[in-house]
């Protein structure tokens, strides 16, 4: 008996047999109770081990700005930026390169998993996570998620995909209900999980608080097991939020969120307590299959990630690397966006600049603290701020404006969601602003101590620059006119002052776009007509704008942004020409190339991202534009690249409720490419058979 025991747990050890092998032999040895017992955590971010058959804790960290301290019992971890800044890089490599590094850092902490990336789509500006998820547009935020994905699992490590669906808001986000119409919901909120599913088969996914239609997600069968498992082939485990179960108002049911296909609950047992799982199973209101079944999926992610594989054969885990923090510093420099540049009064030449005058409550604020944010929160080692970056060039820094060359205001918002109210330099209380997990912001404008800042600066010395440290998009009626130059750098992580100084310096030139639409005023925002459309009444919030989110809604309406979705200038300048399409047919399965020369007009070296939108007329209302392409490329001056943009079918396509399927009508699509949705530079047909 002892020698057959052995086999077994040698047979689940064996690396060279296959995962399903494994996982098999595994699943057949574990007792009722054992089962029983997986389901739920224990310690935060850890499940329960069994040491009769040799199954460790599977652990898990908070993210997706690096690996939390909250979650590794107090370590520094590299602190990159923020999902936002990302996008706005419009890099896919780029993401693919911070997933590994993440998949180390991970890995280095003893941890196998990493709650994120944070695919949610950006509907309100107001959201207090806007500035952990990546866009207002599903397919930039697929094209960023996807790579990421690779990379940490490239690693060993699982990520996971969250928080599934339409968790667009922090108001309520225990209770309320997104009450969304089938084809907004497909199309819009459900579109990137589906793509990041299909494409890179993450481990994890994380259900949300909130209810969809009047359901909460860990119990929905028909979002969970029927679309998930088996419409999209996802193969991974399906975990909570935490605490969510035991927040579900009214209460969900055991049974129900087996039936699901719910294979973890965190951060303890509620709901998925041995106690009420005998009884429910007991009682016949689920099955052995039912049990096994997600069981096996949480198994099944064990084995990937290496739990019972000698630690001498997985990837060798690293953190707080020069690689690394160099990595958090690229990223930095290709996020920002330079949103005005008057008279080129950007770049600064530092052989010409005697003193700086650096004003602002941003200036020497680090945003990497404990729980500072929310379970986003990484505490790096050490972070630049900007003062220190600027200081680091060697220009003598003075606190009177008037008698400074030029002037940097480091405004923009925070993360410190315990205060509302802030005192400028004269003790004047102020509405501040928050990004945030827990709290939605109060207002779209910037603290008016802030713009009462920068517009007395101006008038003191019309040579301000203002560099904004935020997560999503401010209002800037009041000011924006009477600066020269606004550079959004978002929140830049560990490296943001060295970044900013780069680019304010020209060592860097920006190519950074806007990965969402910044509107004028809150009501401008499709979230925003009415309070039953944010935050909503009687904890329903109506999504009454329908797939007209960020710059649909923008276009349909006829309403001029601040800034428009993918907007981003450069200290050069890029010419488009010679637009050539490889056919001007297309059917499924068959890829539409569609080529461009770029070429540099200006004095520096840069990036630009060539952006390739559609329209489709047919028979049901579709979008003005709809982003299907974009490519980064860098060019010196003078240089010249053809680039090529490859448009797949599949993002062509329209959700159909009725038949509960995507479909293409034949017909002809316009092609639109540009550098922003706004700014269409060439044009051209093609049709689909």
């Amino acid at each position: 008996m002892a020698q057959l025991k052995h086999a077994q747990r040698q047979t689940v050890r064996n690396s060279e047999l296959s995962v399903e092998t494994r996982l098999n032999n595994l699943l057949n040895r574990l007792t009722l109770d054992e089962k029983f017992k997986l389901l739920a955590g224990t310690r935060f971010f850890r499940t329960h081990s069994i040491k009769r058959l040799g199954i460790k804790p599977f652990k898990m960290t908070d993210g997706p700005l690096g690996v939390s301290m909250h979650s590794t019992f107090g370590r520094k971890n590299t602190r990159f930026p923020g999902g936002i800044c990302l996008a706005a890089s419009f890099n896919r490599q780029l993401a693919n390169e911070f997933g590994v590094a993440v998949g180390k850092e991970v890995r280095a902490t003893g941890r196998s998993a990493i709650l994120a990336p944070g695919i949610n789509i950006n509907r309100s500006p107001l959201n207090g996570r806007t500035f952990e998820y990546f866009s207002e547009d599903p397919y930039l935020t697929k094209e960023i998620a996807i790579p990421y994905v690779q990379g940490v699992q490239s690693q060993r490590i699982a990520a996971c995909v969250k928080h599934y669906v339409a968790n667009n808001q922090e108001t309520n986000r225990f209770t309320v209900s997104a009450e969304i119409d089938p084809r907004t919901l497909h199309e819009i909120y459900l579109r990137a999980f589906m793509e990041v599913i299909k494409e890179s088969d993450p481990w994890l996914l994380m259900t949300s608080y909130n209810k969809v239609n009047g359901q909460y997600l860990f119990a929905n069968k028909t979002l969970l097991r029927d679309l998930l498992w088996d419409k999209w082939g996802f193969n991974g485990f399906i975990i909570s939020d935490w605490w969510s179960f035991s927040r579900s108002e009214p209460p969900v049911s055991t049974e129900d969120c087996i039936k699901a296909g719910m294979s973890l609950e965190m951060p303890k047992a509620n709901k998925f307590h041995p106690k009420l799982l005998q009884s429910a199973y007991s009682d016949g209101k689920f099955s052995e299959d039912d049990l096994n079944a997600v069981v096996k999926r949480l198994l099944r992610v064990m084995i990937l990630v290496g739990l019972f594989d000698d630690k001498k054969n997985l990837p060798p885990g690293k953190r707080n690397t020069p690689d690394h923090q160099n990595l958090a510093r690229k990223m930095a420099e290709e996020g920002m966006v330079l949103l005005k540049n008057r008279k080129n009064i950007l770049p600064l030449n530092i052989k010409e600049v005697s003193t700086l005058a650096v004003l602002g409550p941003n200036r020497e604020k680090k945003f990497g603290k404990w729980l500072y944010g929310g379970s986003s929160a990484v505490k790096p080692p050490y972070e630049i701020t900007p003062l220190k970056g600027l200081k680091s060039r060697g220009v003598q820094i003075i606190s009177d404006p008037s008698k400074a060359d030029f002037v940097i205001i480091f405004a923009g918002l925070n993360h410190d969601s315990t205060k509302s109210l802030a005192r400028d330099s004269r003790d004047e209380k102020v509405a501040t602003g928050n990004d945030s997990e827990g709290i939605d912001r109060i207002q779209l404008e910037l603290p008016q101590y802030q713009v009462n800042l920068i517009n007395q600066t101006v008038q003191e010395n019309p040579n301000t620059i203002v560099v904004l440290l935020n997560g999503s998009p401010v209002a800037m009626d009041g000011w924006l006119e009477n600066v020269p130059a606004v550079i959004e750098a978002w929140y830049p992580g560990m490296e943001g002052g060295h970044a900013i100084a780069n680019v304010l310096f020209g060592d860097i030139n920006p190519s950074g776009k806007l990965p969402l639409t910044f509107p004028k005023k809150i009501s401008d925002s499709p979230a925003h007509k009415s309070i039953q459309t944010f935050p909503g009444v009687d904890l329903k919030v109506k999504y009454a704008e329908g797939i007209y989110v960020g710059y649909r809604h923008f276009d349909k309406a006829n309403i001029e942004p601040l800034f428009p979705f993918g907007f981003g200038l450069s200290y050069s300048s890029f010419k488009y020409d010679n637009l050539q399409l490889s056919t001007n047919k297309i059917s499924t399965n068959e890829n539409l190339i569609v080529s461009v020369d770029i070429t540099n007009t200006g004095n520096f070296s840069g990036s630009e991202v060539v952006q390739a939108y559609f329209h489709n007329e047919c028979s049901v209302d579709r979008p003005v534009k709809e982003l299907v392409g974009f490519e980064k490329v860098f060019l010196t001056p003078d240089e010249s690249k053809t680039v090529d943009l490859k448009l797949k079918p599949n993002n062509l396509t329209f959700y159909d409720p009725q038949e509960q399927t995507w479909r293409i009508e034949p017909g002809m699509f316009n092609l639109f490419i540009g550098n922003s949705s706004h700014n269409v530079l060439l044009e051209d047909k093609f049709e689909y058979i």
